[in-house]
């Protein structure tokens, strides 16, 4: 079968073709550059704990260290002279990651050096798109213009995006929502791995509001809000800036600093119609721009990437399922348009204006919440996205169990025993291309692994989950949050949660496992796979064979 095409080789494009590999799907990546990034300190990118963990896995080492990123010790909120809040990242709050976007972006390519599945095409503009019942052709041109066939495309070409042109999908929204000046330097602050906030700042030409955030290597990211009218921002009103900034967190004397990289950061507001045309799809800055109020289109990028290609894969060997793959736009996108909402909403009260002052706490305290969710991570500007109304959801029944996370919410990443009896991370797991069907069994920490997986429920539950319509990895969980003993989790490759079940229920499991599926049954499971009946026996190959979707 022909490959997938994922056209742009910025952080998404690589990271959802490194995700199709994981999955067994070759990708050409379509790179309209020489294969190379530009170094800019001053573009860097926040990720939340279960996307850094993503690109982790895909790139094969953290980048929470001292050399690549940083992940923050805490967070502080100032108004004027007062300190509004103060948060310490770690136990139950988790710490953002910083980077560089570059950093990222060449871990990847490291990471796609060495994949078999995966090649990019430098120096490859994709200029036309054909498709037909069998698959797409795309032309590129350059040094080396050709013709690729490809079974799917995935548009991951940035805000102007060619493959959104040449799909005549619309992208409306709102254009200059803010605009900030960006500088990187190196310097010590009084509050070393802390982010601050601070708005209205006491000092001559503070401006309304300006944000410190760390990197790695005593490098700080400093972002000052722009009057909505275009000021023009020169170097040497930047460089003022930034000594008045530094004496106002120091004391009143600008301690000494290394400028690495500036810029003006312009954040627009749109969000495609579509996301999906036929075997094309758009992901990425290609489908949505945001990035008011501290909230991160990147973040929203590698979400859709992870999203995807599950889908993509499931489809790339087992043939088309409509719902499926029709799931990845309904999801995602309502996803993003929940948040660019709640950010178009939040903008009139917190830059100033009226509109909305009886629906948001018209207190300073109230409006830093607002802006300290966006950036850390939580709440309607930061939360990852749930996907509770999703078609893939299954019906609820008597057999569901309430536990700490919500049905299409990320797991919380537990510690578990894996098949060969070692403790790995629960999100360590994700991303292989199977259903993650988890036990939560208290007690069983205490024991070898061969001492309990052939007792009590343990034989029962292990046929349930061989029976599934799609492969599935069992893992048993000494704790969850808010799950009882005998609890079960279903998770979707992507590590959103699917149901909780009190027990084992072959039959509710097999269900759920299907309706997750987007009712595609993957043919050549085996002899015994099959549907269990409400008594938990399975059917015989024969009876329980499914046509291909």
């Amino acid at each position: 079968m022909d490959p997938v095409i994922v056209v742009g080789a910025g952080p998404v494009g690589l990271a959802l073709a490194l995700a199709l590999a994981r999955h067994s799907v070759p990708t050409v990546v379509l790179d309209e550059g020489p294969g190379k990034d530009e170094q800019r300190p001053a573009r860097s990118v926040v990720l939340r704990e279960d996307t850094a963990a993503f690109v982790e896995r895909l790139a094969g080492h953290s980048f929470g260290d001292s050399e690549s990123g940083a992940r923050w010790a805490g967070w502080r909120s100032v108004r004027r002279k007062q300190l509004m809040q103060e948060l310490d990242f770690g136990g139950g709050i988790p710490a953002p990651l910083h980077l560089p976007q570059h950093v990222l972006t060449g871990a990847l390519r490291e990471a796609i050096a060495d994949e078999r599945l995966v090649k990019v095409a430098v120096e490859s503009k994709l200029d036309s798109l054909e498709e037909d019942p069998t698959g797409l052709t795309a032309h590129t041109r350059g040094p080396k213009a050709t013709w690729w066939r490809g079974s799917y495309l995935v548009g991951c070409d940035g805000a102007r995006s060619t493959v959104r042109k040449l799909l005549d999908v619309r992208f409306p929204g709102r254009t200059a929502v803010e605009r900030h000046a960006v500088a990187s330097l190196r310097t010590e602050l009084p509050w070393p791995g802390r982010a601050l906030l601070h708005r209205m700042p006491p000092w001559p030409g503070g401006g309304a509001e300006v944000t410190g955030r760390p990197l790695a290597d005593g490098v700080w990211r400093l972002d000052w809000l722009l009057p909505p009218r275009g000021e023009l921002v020169t170097p040497d009103a930047l460089v003022v800036r930034i000594r008045e900034t530094l004496a106002g967190w120091c004391g009143g004397s600008t301690p000494p600093y290394e400028l690495l990289d500036t810029g003006v950061h312009t954040v627009h507001h749109r969000l495609a119609r579509r996301w999906r045309v036929g075997r094309a799809f758009l992901a990425g800055d290609a489908a949505h721009l945001l990035g008011a109020l501290g909230t991160q289109g990147l973040d929203e990028g590698l979400r859709d990437a992870d999203n995807l290609a599950w889908k993509l894969a499931l489809a790339w060997h087992h043939g088309p399922c409509e719902a499926l793959l029709d799931s990845y736009q309904v999801e995602r996108r309502a996803g993003v348009a929940a948040r660019l909402r709640a950010a178009d909403q939040s903008l009139p009260v917190l830059r100033g204006g009226k509109g909305l002052r009886s629906y948001v706490p018209g207190t300073a305290r109230g409006h830093d919440t607002l802006l300290t969710d966006g950036h850390v991570g939580r709440g309607t500007l930061g939360a990852p996205s749930s996907y509770a109304e999703s078609p893939l959801a299954p019906a609820p029944s008597e057999s569901v169990t309430v536990v700490g996370t919500e049905p299409g919410a990320p797991v919380a990443d537990v510690v578990v025993t894996a098949p060969d009896g070692s403790f790995v991370q629960l999100r360590d797991r994700l991303g292989l291309g199977r259903l993650i069907v988890v036990l939560v069994a208290p007690g069983t920490v205490v024991w070898e692994r061969r001492h309990w997986v052939t007792a009590g429920i343990m034989p029962r539950l292990a046929a349930a989950v061989t029976a599934l319509p799609h492969p599935a990895e069992l893992l048993v969980a000494e704790s969850y949050p808010g799950a009882a003993a005998h609890s079960l989790l279903l998770v979707r490759p992507d590590g959103h949660l699917v149901t909780a079940l009190s027990g084992v229920r072959p039959a509710e499991l097999y269900a759920a496992a299907e309706t997750a599926l987007g009712g595609a049954v993957p043919t050549g499971r085996g002899a015994g796979a099959g549907r269990p009946d409400r008594a938990g026996e399975e059917e015989s190959a024969a009876g329980a064979a499914r046509p291909r979707a």
